[in-house]
């Protein structure tokens, strides 16, 4: 028989371990998995170094790093509720909005710029876009370089594609094709790229093209709900993306092959530290100011999604655009950040 004394030592001891049970569970309840991708730049050396872990505990949150192998797969884990936060790139952040993932585009990642390019073929007698007419030009369907292919074509060059053999390769078969002369030029990003300029030259690039129409980038993106009811995480996120991004923009002259930076892109996605530098210059990293403005999250952003959208119709990959994908863009926090 319990002693009324001893009930009360147990009921104690009850309540204790209650408290613990719920301390435990409001811990999880605060572990947040974010998903990246092999991208390299000043996210990936702020994940690196811990930065984005203080920020975030200091904040009462854990992160939990994940690497996802494409952005498909991230938009799969963001509609799923598994994943709240990942990168993915411009026409996937369009296909996941399109599809109902209600998801929010909160910072440009990257601007592609020079790391997507058109490539013509020594000899193949092309000096310009116009003269692609009659040419077979390789690029991988549906990817960010098709779509700048086709927006180069017919908004930048007035070329109708239609007069242009545009073929569907990957970038393995890509480099085949130029070896053996098949293709007179190609739309692709390293490393395949780098393997046509060996005997070739870029004629065009996504930085000019996106200058010249809507720019194709990398996003992070977020549940729209998730980033509601968590306020405190996705400000303390931010402030280290843009404390990260300034510091790249201010001092780009030190992040060598061996600096502890390129090293930390290194450790978290893989490579080598030249090819990091190099992958790095063929890329632009807007400031939180530049974020915020009408060139990306102020308008720009939401223009590039709606063409993005023209573009997935046009190759069948979603049946309708939606009339509006402001709703999927917020600039508040990169606002905030730039403060």
């Amino acid at each position: 028989m319990i002693h009324f004394k001893h009930f009360k030592h147990l009921a104690g001891a009850a309540t204790i371990a209650a408290g613990l049970f719920t301390s435990c569970l409001a811990y999880a309840e605060t572990s947040v998995v974010v998903g990246y991708q092999q991208i390299v730049g000043p996210f990936v050396t702020a994940i690196a170094d811990g930065r984005f872990d203080a920020a975030a505990k200091e904040a009462g949150y854990t992160i939990d790093w994940r690497q996802f192998s494409s952005g498909g797969d991230i938009s799969t884990a963001l509609a799923s509720g598994n994943v709240p936060i990942g990168v993915i790139g411009s026409t996937g952040t369009t296909a996941a909005a399109t599809r109902g993932v209600d998801l929010e585009l909160f910072w440009i990642l990257d601007n592609i710029g020079k790391s997507e390019a058109l490539a013509v073929r020594n000899g193949s007698g092309i000096e310009k876009p116009e003269d692609l007419k009659g040419k077979n030009v390789g690029v991988p369907f549906v990817s960010t370089s098709h779509f700048h292919l086709l927006v180069g074509l017919e908004q930048v060059w007035k070329v109708d594609p239609r007069e242009v053999n545009i073929l569907n390769m990957k970038p393995p078969q890509i480099i085949a094709a130029w070896q053996r002369g098949d293709i007179d030029a190609a739309y692709v990003w390293p490393p395949a790229l780098t393997e046509l300029l060996k005997n070739g030259k870029v004629i065009a690039d996504s930085e000019t093209i996106g200058a010249a129409s809507v720019p194709t980038f990398d996003g992070l993106v977020v549940d729209k709900k998730w980033a509601a009811e968590n306020p405190k995480f996705m400000a303390a996120f931010t402030k280290v993306l843009a404390d990260a991004y300034a510091d790249y923009n201010k001092n780009k002259a030190a992040w060598t092959a061996d600096s502890p930076q390129v090293q930390g892109i290194v450790k978290m996605i893989g490579g080598d530290g030249a090819g990091a530098v190099e992958a790095l210059n063929m890329l632009s990293f807007p400031n939180a100011d530049e974020q915020a403005s009408d060139t990306w999250l102020g308008g720009g952003a939401t223009r590039a999604l709606s063409e993005s959208a023209k573009f997935l119709v046009a190759q069948k990959q979603i049946d309708k655009a939606l009339d509006d994908y402001a709703p999927f863009v917020n600039s508040s926090y990169a606002k905030e950040a730039s403060k």
